[in-house]
């Protein structure tokens, strides 16, 4: 399976998964009378709407490279992150102005039986987290990345949901608010969550120095190429799910400039097949000093 058909593989579970979330936890906070239930599921039904975006930036930026992009579309990828990130911005701030407004307003105890609903609700996205997270490593994908701590913040929110629940029925009467002040205390949680998705993201589209354990591998691979002496300079960047890399190869300084660029697409052909997520390879030969 390749790396688009992992990721894409995991978006259409997301969002599968939130529809029924969504729904289901939509229908206990109205019928359980738990305002955190229903933030979770405004929540829930934003990352639906994410999780097509990251649907559709996983293929655009998976096209072949064109006469307008010869380095590919890759980039597509983490602008839809910003876009995923604005989402969860927007969720989080309707949330926490729904809790405030909440706090303010007499209602109701939450039902016991929400609690049981929320349980079965925190197993299944931390499992969901894992799974996906686990899919976006093995893609590269920064915004499957994203969809992934959509699953751990929907986790988070439904964990202080049910906290707040259980104060509220415990200490009963005077205490309704627990519900709600859980639900602020997840829009929070969020908001950071959004910050931490949206700097890996920035560092790949300003092309930020991250990458110094395939740095490594890189260099090692390039000595056992027959004619390369020793590397240089090396420099990755990321776009989509692939890594282009600009280095510097040492070559005997006495050899032709034809045997130099044999030397050089040896190189490349060698570092492409031995770590199949490098994209463009650009080699420049260096001669030996003496």
């Amino acid at each position: 399976m390749t790396n688009e058909q992992t990721a894409v593989k995991a978006t259409y579970f997301s969002i599968i998964s939130n529809a029924a979330l969504a729904l289901i936890k939509g229908l206990a906070g109205f019928f359980g009378n738990s305002y955190a239930l229903t933030a979770d599921a405004i929540e829930s039904t934003t990352d639906i709407f994410s999780s097509l975006l990251v649907l559709f930036g996983i293929k655009y930026s998976n096209k072949p490279a064109d006469e307008n992009h010869p380095y590919g579309h890759g980039r597509a990828e983490p602008l839809v992150t910003f876009v995923v990130v604005g989402f969860l911005i927007t969720s989080a701030t309707i949330i926490a102005y729904e809790s405030i407004s909440n706090i303010r307003t007499p209602h109701e105890l939450p039902k016991s039986w929400t609690l049981i609903v929320l349980g079965i609700i925190i197993l299944w996205k931390e499992y969901s987290f894992r799974l996906v997270l686990k899919r976006s490593k093995e893609s590269n994908s920064s915004s499957l990345r994203a969809d992934a701590w959509h699953h751990r913040s929907d986790a988070i929110t439904s964990v202080a949901a049910f906290i707040g629940i259980s104060i509220a029925l415990i200490l009963g009467k005077g205490y309704e608010s627990a519900d709600d002040w859980a639900a602020l205390f997840a829009a929070g949680f969020i908001l950071y969550n959004s910050y931490m998705i949206f700097r890996p993201a920035l560092g790949e589209i300003m092309d930020e120095h991250l990458y110094d354990d395939l740095i490594v591998e890189i260099r090692k691979i390039a000595l056992h190429v027959e004619g390369v002496v020793n590397t240089e300079k090396c420099f990755i960047r990321k776009a989509g799910m692939k890594y282009h890399v600009d280095l510097h190869a040492i070559v005997n300084s006495e050899i032709s400039v034809r045997e130099g660029h044999e030397i050089s697409h040896l190189l490349k052909d060698t570092l492409r097949k031995e770590i199949p997520e490098i994209g463009h390879v650009l080699i420049h030969i260096e001669p030996t000093k003496y």
